[in-house]
């Protein structure tokens, strides 16, 4: 199914003022959507799962190791940044 025929299957529960406030999905296409979600969830944590978690530790210390002595104060860090 389609982006386009999953949005032309859905409905809107709108309020009195016109406003969306709810949205009505077929039970078919709802089932489908959890599915493909758990198994997007499930990728990810088998992404997560299968980096070294010594290889982590010892990128962190090498930077942690790399910026050792590297400090400024707190307010320079809103100097760049446009607000």
């Amino acid at each position: 199914m389609t982006i386009a025929q999953i949005q032309a299957s859905i409905e809107y529960v709108t309020n009195a003022a016109g406003e969306k406030i709810n949205v009505l999905v077929p039970v078919g296409i709802w089932d489908k959507l959890i599915k493909s979600l758990q198994s997007i969830a499930n990728d990810l944590d088998r992404v997560d799962e299968e980096e070294p978690k010594a290889q982590i530790l010892d990128d962190l210390r090498e930077s942690i190791r790399q910026a050792a002595g590297q400090t400024f104060p707190i307010s320079e860090l809103w100097d760049d940044i446009d607000v």
